[in-house]
């Protein structure tokens, strides 16, 4: 798989540096493009290619969401249904049914019910695929208010040490973004913390950490609620802990994806989130040397 630099794209350079005026024009000229080209319609391309919105004002309108993206784009772009629903009749959601119990948690969402491979069986007025709202509703800053998913708190937190949920490995779909188990368990020699096992789905081969991981991602989120810390790479777990509210440290490869800044620490995505960034591609060892260093001094503090 070839990366390529991700800021020859005007668009991810736009979006990197904040500056959503310049992104939703570039937006408006491919939108413009794909309604004046010969009519291809969004049900016969792949769904995670699909464009949804024609360009139409949502204003007043009950609006059918869509989520043909991954999980991790749902949580993150979800955050979005609240301002739609200030200006829309009804928000209805057609969420990835592995989400659909946190999903209604959400503010600003009037019913939500389960993606399938078919066509939404609800009636509405306007369609759009849920990475698309910024752009519909010409977002002019990221909205930041944290948590903005409520799954039900745990009674208790982990006690005694310092307690860190880990997710090393993301989708096969990018290997780069994943942590060899080995380069992961590094973090073990830290003294004053206790690591566990966050993977989702489960990995098959022997994991090193107690595994507090869950099959339904409602109980999944219980889980972090109760840790102090949750370490994750670049896929849908680091997308719900900063979602959630949680300390979060999200480890990136050197091409990251175009949500994240190149180089800065803090992301205007997730408030509670630190990035810690490859500076040689396929190399994860600064990362760990970087994330034992800052375990160290916050164990010790801790303790």
């Amino acid at each position: 798989m070839t990366h390529q630099d991700p800021e020859a794209d005007p668009w991810t350079a736009a979006m990197r540096r904040g500056d959503f005026e310049s992104a939703w024009l570039i937006k408006d000229e491919e939108l413009k493009r794909r309604l004046a080209a010969a009519p291809i319609y969004w049900h016969q391309l792949p769904r995670h290619l699909q464009s949804v919105w024609n360009g139409e004002p949502l204003a007043g309108k009950s609006v059918l969401v869509r989520c043909y993206h991954g999980l991790g784009d749902t949580l993150q772009f979800i955050r979005f249904l609240s301002p739609l629903h200030q200006s829309a009749r009804s928000v209805v959601l057609w969420v990835q049914p592995a989400l659909i119990d946190l999903a209604r948690t959400a503010p600003g969402l009037d019913f939500a019910f389960p993606l399938h491979d078919g066509v939404p069986e609800i009636e509405h007025d306007a369609d759009v695929e849920i990475t698309e709202l910024p752009h519909a509703l010409r977002i002019n800053s990221i909205p930041a208010e944290i948590p903005f998913l409520f799954p039900p708190k745990p009674l208790e937190r982990r006690g005694g040490a310092f307690s860190i949920g880990l997710v090393w490995q993301a989708g096969n779909w990018d290997p780069h973004r994943s942590i060899s188990t080995a380069e992961i368990g590094r973090l073990a020699r830290v003294g004053g913390v206790e690591l566990y096992s966050l993977q989702y789905p489960r990995p098959v081969e022997p994991i090193p950490f107690q595994d507090i991981s869950r099959r339904a991602i409602l109980p999944y989120a219980a889980q972090m609620l109760k840790l102090d810390l949750i370490i994750s790479v670049d896929t849908m777990a680091a997308h719900l802990a900063g979602a959630l509210g949680c300390r979060t440290w999200t480890l990136l490869h050197k091409d990251c994806d175009w949500r994240w800044p190149t180089e800065c620490a803090k992301t205007p995505w997730y408030p509670t989130m630190r990035l810690f960034h490859q500076r040689r591609a396929g190399d994860w060892s600064n990362v760990i040397d970087e994330v034992c260093v800052a375990l160290t001094s916050i164990s010790s503090s801790h303790r």
